[in-house]
């Protein structure tokens, strides 16, 4: 799981104390300690996040705050290290505030301090709820970790390749990988994990005055919500976890279910899209026309890399960058005009000529691969060999060959774990929560969701019918889904069971708008440095 498939994965006033955390090791090994009162004692300074307001930012985006506030690198052992910088964001609620809504991107790892942004059209929401982002440990302008360089070994190699030599490159690139992550993390590395960054969600808790918190986290963002309930279920409020990974088991037996998801979304959702509007794409007339597009270029790709804009790319390039535009149909017309510039610079020629000149259209942004290696490796064991490795992803590959191979890149199997045993969520003890789930979900598939929904008390399961977005509140444009939500958070109406949403279908080329994820990615981008939470 090095680069390239790492890539196809992408909060009190005066007296507040902080609740403590149910029993677990720290990732140093020792007991819990109590959290220092100095901790408890901060003020986090707010003051706008920009002046003036970058370009390409939505309107209100001017009442975003900014700040940030320190936390022990290790909170079993608070003085034993440097403390830590935890940046922050708050869209106050334009109306008398009920409370305070944590959002993650998901990842894990994404910093989402510009999330809050996302949500501005969404006028009951933001009228009523403090919108509040956050980077988490690790990445974006809380402190960082890296893996200088180490996510590019091997990057270019085709994961389709058996050849024996090709194989000990994959495997060993792998656990290359993992010694140059451990390296360069040093010693904030073992404490860039989940257990870690729920307590640093807890302070914030306290920091905003607030009993509870209300949450709303998508796809990596399950897990750190589902954590976070299972420490502290008496902090939790109004939980949403929005495209679900299966928090219930280990991080190596969620990712599992990807292969499947993507080629799943690939073959039913984008090849008969694509089919559909031949007259516009030219990749073919139905979705095995499509198929056979994809694999006949990938093949050329792979024989001979082609160079566009000064950059190389290769069949794995090509699988990467259809993987990443799977996450949300807004990506599709993209993706399939990509087709056509990479088969002009084959050597197409016919239809595809007019692209010859063109660059490949961006589809994904970078997905902050350090924390999010570190966040996977470090919390929950991963098992296998090289031989089981062989074995297993040959079998994933051969039925689902769009990424299957690539499962033999995992380097979680060569890292040092810390003494970390957090314990498995279960839902015993924690407020009903709001699980949302596409059925064609690329990256957390349904199949994972539905066990995690079945492992964890309490939760309430709205599945949302023949649609594929990963993110699906306030991203897909989706009434019911929204108005669940919506009236969830705000409203504080509890489904009495499990529910059922029509999906919405695929638009026509270029008409979908970007996801709540997208638009956050963007809105990032568009901001750069924010110097008042640095």
């Amino acid at each position: 799981m090095r680069r390239s498939f790492l890539a196809v994965a992408l909060a009190a006033a005066t007296g507040a104390t902080l609740l403590a955390a149910a029993p677990a090791a720290s990732a140093a090994g020792g007991p819990a300690a109590a959290v220092p009162a100095k901790y408890l004692a901060q003020q986090i300074a707010w003051k706008p996040c920009f002046n003036p307001v970058p370009p390409g930012l939505p309107p209100g985006s001017e009442r975003m705050l900014c700040g940030t506030f320190a936390a022990p690198m290790d909170w079993s052992h608070p003085t034993a290290h440097q403390d830590i910088s935890i940046a922050v964001s708050k869209l106050p609620a334009t109306g008398p505030s009920k409370g305070s809504v944590l959002l993650n991107p998901g990842g894990p790892g994404g910093p989402g301090l510009t999330m809050p942004l996302s949500f501005l059209d969404r006028t009951k929401l933001t009228g009523a709820e403090d919108l509040i982002g956050f980077d988490v440990r690790g990445t974006g302008n809380s402190s960082n970790t890296t893996c200088n360089g180490g996510l590019d070994i091997g990057s270019t190699l085709d994961y389709r390749d058996r050849s024996p030599g090709n194989i000990n490159l994959l495997l060993n690139s792998a656990k290359l990988t993992a010694q140059y992550c451990q390296q360069f993390g040093g010693e904030f590395g073992p404490f860039v994990n989940t257990e870690q960054t729920v307590k640093d969600l807890d302070l914030l808790r306290a920091l905003l005055g607030r009993d509870k918190i209300n949450w709303v986290g998508y796809s990596g963002g399950t897990w750190l919500g589902a954590y976070y309930a299972t420490y502290f279920p008496n902090r939790v409020g109004k939980f949403v976890l929005d495209s679900n990974t299966e928090f219930t088991t280990d991080w190596q037996d969620s990712f599992d279910w990807q292969p499947l998801g993507f080629q799943r979304r690939f073959q039913q959702d984008f090849q008969p899209w694509a089919a559909k509007y031949d007259s516009t794409f030219h990749l073919g007339t139905t979705a095995e026309a499509v198929n056979q597009t994809y694999e006949q270029l990938r093949a050329k790709m792979a024989a001979s890399p082609v160079v566009i804009g000064g950059t190389s790319y290769n069949g794995v390039a090509l699988d990467n960058m259809i993987v990443g535009a799977m996450y949300s149909s807004s990506s599709f017309t993209a993706l399939a005009q990509n087709f056509g510039i990479l088969e002009a610079a084959v050597g197409g020629g016919g239809a595809f000529a007019a692209h010859a000149r063109q660059a490949l259209l961006p589809i994904s942004a970078d997905a902050f691969l350090s924390t999010f290696t570190s966040i996977l490796c470090n919390d929950t064991p991963w098992h296998g060999n090289r031989q089981s490795l062989i074995r297993q992803s040959g079998e994933a590959g051969r039925k689902y060959p769009l990424i299957g191979y690539s499962t033999i890149s995992q380097p979680c199997l060569s890292w040092n774990r810390p003494n970390l045993r957090m314990p498995t969520p279960t839902g015993r003890g924690v407020p009903p929560l709001l699980m949302v789930q596409d059925t064609h979900d690329p990256a957390t598939p349904y199949e994972g969701a539905v066990l995690a929904h079945k492992g964890f008390a309490n939760s309430r399961l709205l599945t949302v019918q023949n649609q594929g977005d990963h993110g699906i509140y306030a991203s897909t444009g989706n009434s019911c889904v929204d108005n669940t939500v919506e009236s969830f958070i705000v409203d504080g109406v509890v489904p009495a069971h499990d529910l059922t949403c029509d999906g919405v279908p695929l638009p026509g080329p270029g008409q979908a708008a970007p996801s709540a994820l997208a638009k956050a990615a963007a809105y990032r981008a568009a901001a750069g440095s924010l110097p008042s939470s640095s």
